[in-house]
């Protein structure tokens, strides 16, 4: 309201606005009375101190119509507005949900609508629907939709990209479920600022058809078509024209400033937010028996997207129940989408390909897509960097972490919401009643990060993926969360895959350490040999690379020279080897990851 009162175009349309209610809820109980009485001998009077506006020909006061007018046409508009952005929300919300096939077609059909003028439409809808408001409401009704389509296309297109919906969809919520509970909230604000600047437009464009006859029809009548009435005697008294039009102009004045103010004020409030991954097939060929004891088995996993980029090449790994491994890299390295790829959410146009994925003993490219999703859901929980990535805004807590036991485990609303407090409780948030009750944005950055995990520990997970889970929190909240993943590993026995460019962090927490350079692993060692005993070059920078209490803070930060080479320009060779000092002629072939100790592994040809 203060934003609203600060500007002059804020302060003016919200007066027009408030007076134009007013008269709608005032009017005809006031002047109701004297814009239906007839009077003969009064016919078609120009404007006087008895009739400012002259009267019609039946001798009504023109001006106490007027007024008893803005009922029924400010009633129209919200009726039209109602109907235009309900339907465009669902037209527009409907592409982020569908197959691409359907939602190419239906972008298409919203496309067209655009491209058609509004009027035309409007006009052709109420000549099918009939005369009169009903006709003149869905005409304009349809000639709102349109708008609201495009626009509600382009904000659901950012979100459904959130890791929110995406685990939704993993998780198996139905498509409409998805667009009503995880979409449109999220988009409801910029929807409800256009509404009334919709109003506004409807507003005029239903004094337009009433204008033109097809709206409104008498004994009935509105702004517009007291303006039709009027329009005939415009050069001879034009008072009888000049109310009506001047309070369609006022209105729609009012409502679009009143809208332009909302949007702008929201936008500085909140400045500084396809095509199916195909599921892995198996090739048992050349990758030796499974592992029967492995809680997650990774061979040959390969992530490419379109143009020749493959930011993941061959990558193989095991994870044994009840052990943290440390998945290590700079920034590019493939690490991340390894995780995706292992859960499934690699985005469109990504392709992955795998000769074998097994988690709990199941092999995910034998299952169908419903008995992977339910696998997935209940056996797996992951923890993202951004848990306000992970977690819906718009939704309290409780129901979110409640929601994965509805849908996977068939639990009550009361019984879910029971074991979301337990979750919570469990991960040591404080007054886990209250925090439920809360939206994502009242909780600290580290609380955050504990419900995420709580919403993984809501089924029973063998396997964790933490995908850099403490980068954003500060150095107290961020031994907190690592405490807290290593209590829930040792407790439930799952396998626990963490993810971090902070080689420091890996070696606190993790039993073994897997180093990935330009998509391919390039060492796998026990976490006790990573400061002393690491054989690739690579890692021994990572490792010098890391300051401690004896550092020499006069010498300039250790680091490694060059850049790592972007997904599109990996040669067959080793990669490692244009920024590597011991690098020779034979490191154009790419070496193998070989054996080197026990449960070590390196590829390097100097190693």
């Amino acid at each position: 309201m203060r934003q609203l009162l600060r500007t002059p175009a804020g302060l003016a349309g919200t007066i027009l606005v408030a007076l134009m209610v007013i008269l709608a809820i005032a009017g005809p109980p006031i002047w109701g009375a004297g814009a239906e009485r007839i009077d003969s001998s009064a016919i078609l009077q120009g404007a006087s101190a008895a009739h400012p506006l002259g009267t019609d020909n039946l001798g009504r006061d023109i001006l106490s119509r007027v007024l008893v007018a803005g009922r029924l046409s400010l009633t129209l508009a919200l009726l039209a507005t109602i109907i235009g952005a309900a339907a465009g929300t669902v037209l527009g919300a409907l592409p982020s949900v569908l197959p691409r096939a359907a939602a190419r077609l239906l972008t298409g059909a919203v496309n067209a609508l655009v491209a058609f003028p509004g009027l035309l439409l409007a006009m052709f809808t109420a000549v099918i629907a009939g005369l009169g408001a009903r006709g003149a409401v869905l005409g304009i009704g349809a000639a709102v939709v349109p708008g609201f389509a495009r626009l509600t296309q382009t904000l659901a297109a950012s979100v459904t990209r959130a890791d929110y919906v995406s685990a939704a969809r993993m998780l198996g919520v139905s498509r409409w479920r998805v667009m009503t509970r995880h979409i449109i909230p999220n988009i409801a604000e910029p929807l409800i600022l256009n509404v009334t600047q919709a109003l506004g437009a409807a507003l005029l464009g239903l004094a337009g058809m009433s204008f033109l006859g097809l709206g409104v029809q008498p004994p009935s009548f509105d702004w517009g078509r007291l303006l039709f009435d009027g329009f005939s005697r415009i050069y001879t008294t034009p008072a009888v024209a000049l109310g009506p039009a001047v309070a369609v102009a006022l209105a729609g004045i009012g409502f679009n400033l009143l809208g332009d103010t909302l949007a702008n004020a929201a936008s500085r409030r909140s400045a500084p937010g396809g095509k199916a991954v195909r599921p892995p097939v198996p090739d048992a060929g050349g990758l030796g028996e499974p592992d029967p004891d492995a809680a997650l088995e990774v061979r040959d996993l390969t992530v490419s997207f379109p143009g020749g980029v493959t930011p993941v090449r061959g990558l193989s790994l095991t994870i044994a129940p009840g052990e943290i491994v440390g998945l290590v890299g700079e920034s590019g390295s493939g690490k991340s989408l390894t995780a995706s790829a292992i859960g499934g959410l690699v985005p469109y146009p990504g392709e992955v390909s795998v000769g074998r994925l097994r988690l709990c003993g199941a092999d995910l490219g034998e299952l169908s897509a419903p008995e992977r999703r339910k696998l997935l859901g209940t056996s797996l929980a992951m923890v993202f960097q951004d848990p306000m990535a992970s977690l819906n805004p718009a939704l309290r807590v409780g129901g979110q972490l409640a929601e994965v036991a509805t849908v996977h485990q068939g639990a009550s609303r009361a019984e879910a919401w029971t074991r979301a407090l337990d979750r919570l409780g469990h991960v040591r948030i404080p007054e886990p009643g209250k925090r439920a009750r809360q939206h994502p944005h009242e909780l600290s950055g580290g609380m955050r990060q504990r419900v995420v995990i709580a919403m993984g520990l809501m089924g029973a997970p063998r396997l964790i993926i933490a995908d850099e889970p403490t980068t954003a929190l500060d150095v107290t909240v961020q031994r907190q969360i690592l405490r807290l993943l290593r209590e829930v590993t040792d407790e439930t026995g799952a396998a626990t895959l963490f993810i971090s460019h902070d080689i420091a962090v890996v070696g606190e927490l993790c039993h073994r350490v897997v180093v990935m350079y330009a998509g391919r692993v390039v060492e796998e060692l026990p976490v006790e040999e990573l400061a002393t005993g690491a054989a690739h070059p690579y890692t021994r920078a990572l490792v010098a690379s890391l300051p401690d209490m004896e550092t020499d803070r006069s010498l300039p930060l250790a680091s490694i020279p060059g850049r790592q080479p972007s997904p599109a320009d990996v040669t067959e060779g080793c990669a490692f080897a244009a920024r590597c000092a011991l690098a020779t002629a034979r490191c154009a072939e790419r070496p193998p990851l070989a054996e080197y100790g026990k449960a070590h592994r390196v590829a390097c040809w100097e190693a």
